[in-house]
């Protein structure tokens, strides 16, 4: 069973790009509805430009704190079935970066207009927006004490039924 929890404390060491291009490399291969591939990629690593996006995002303060901060495009004119298929590629990063050693901290850039002000930071404009991005970097020491987001997980039976 592979265990994968999100990462919000970063050693603060750098992560090489071609260490972040093995990550999208694997990612780009996700498959998507009607092979679109309606994602776009851009690795922001600029400490402004990570604070920045940190503050489009209710929870989205790892991104300040991890040197990377992977940020996830999509096509908001490619169809229904894009939000879908952004989780699944962000799925593959957050495994593809726990293969490679890091840690990872998916966060979601929300409301409309944040998603649209972090797509220009990087850079796209219409009809590309960015609603979620991925917190990178090489996992620094938890902090001591109780953690202010519930931890563990439901039950199987909680979960899972036959009919």
């Amino acid at each position: 069973m592979i265990r994968v929890p999100a990462t919000r404390v970063f050693d603060g060491r750098p992560v090489p790009r071609e260490v972040v291009e093995s990550l999208v490399e694997a990612a780009r291969w996700t498959g998507s509805a009607r092979n679109r591939q309606p994602w776009r990629f851009v690795s922001v690593t600029g400490a402004d430009a990570r604070r920045a996006l940190a503050r489009l995002g209710q929870y989205a303060l790892p991104l300040a704190a991890a040197p990377v901060a992977l940020v996830l495009l999509s096509d908001s004119s490619a169809g229904r079935d894009t939000e879908f298929d952004l989780g699944r590629v962000c799925q593959t990063l957050v495994f593809a970066a726990h293969s490679a050693g890091l840690g990872s901290c998916p966060v979601s850039l929300y409301p409309e207009g944040n998603a649209a002000e972090a797509a220009a930071l990087c850079g796209y404009g219409p009809p590309w927006l960015a609603h979620h991005a991925l917190a990178l970097g090489w996992p620094g020491q938890a902090p001591r004490g109780r953690a202010a987001i519930p931890t563990g997980r439901k039950s199987l039976p909680e979960l899972f039924s036959e009919r």
